[in-house]
C-alpha cells in the first residue's frame, strides 16, 4: 500500500525536517511514502476563512484519486491508540487499499469539501500541536504501526 501525506505549508525548522526524514527512511522497507506540500492561502480577513478553506480544499482534492482512502487530521476526529492505529493500517492493507492519503490542513483547519471526502476523520490528540509537529508525529506513528504489525521491538 502506498501512503501519501498532503500538507499545507512547508517544514521550516531543520530539526523537525530531520526527524521527518529519519522516519521516512525507516518506513521505506514497509511502504512507499510521499509528501505533497501545498502553499496555504493567506487569510487576511477571517470572514473569508470558510471560502479560502474551500479553495485550499480544491487544491488538495486535485491530488486525491477517487479510489484513495483518505484520512483527514481533524480536532473532532476519532482518537486511536498506537495499537488501534496499527490495526487500522493492517485492515486497510488486507482490504486491498492501494493508496492511503493523510491530509494535514493549515492552522485554520480544512475545508468542508475535504472533510466530506474523508473516509476517516482522525484526531492525534485533544492537545493542539504545531502543524510541523503533526507531520512528524504522523510519520513516527506510521513507522510505529508497521513495527507493531510486523512484531518489531520498536513499540514497547
Amino acid at each position: 500500500m502506498k501512503i501519501k501525506i498532503i500538507a499545507l505549508g512547508k517544514i521550516k525548522e531543520k530539526y523537525i525536517k530531520s526527524g521527518i526524514d529519519e522516519f521516512l527512511k525507516r518506513l521505506s522497507p514497509f511502504a512507499p511514502v510521499s509528501i505533497i506540500e501545498l502553499n496555504p492561502i493567506e487569510i487576511k480577513d477571517t470572514n473569508l476563512k470558510d471560502k479560502i478553506l474551500l479553495q485550499e480544499g480544491e487544491k488538495i482534492l486535485s491530488n486525491i484519486k477517487p479510489t484513495d482512502y483518505v484520512i483527514t487530521l481533524e480536532i473532532l476526529g476519532k482518537e486511536f491508540s498506537s495499537e488501534e492505529f496499527a490495526k487500522k493500517i493492517k485492515t486497510l492493507t488486507n482490504d486491498g487499499t492501494q493508496e492511503l492519503v493523510f491530509v494535514i490542513g493549515s492552522s485554520y483547519g480544512i475545508g468542508k469539501n475535504i472533510s466530506e471526502r474523508a473516509n476517516l476523520k482522525m484526531s492525534m490528540s485533544k492537545m493542539t500541536f504545531l502543524h510541523e509537529f503533526a507531520r512528524l508525529i504522523l510519520v513516527e506513528q506510521l513507522y510505529r504501526a508497521y513495527k507493531i504489525i510486523n512484531g518489531g521491538t520498536y513499540h514497547k
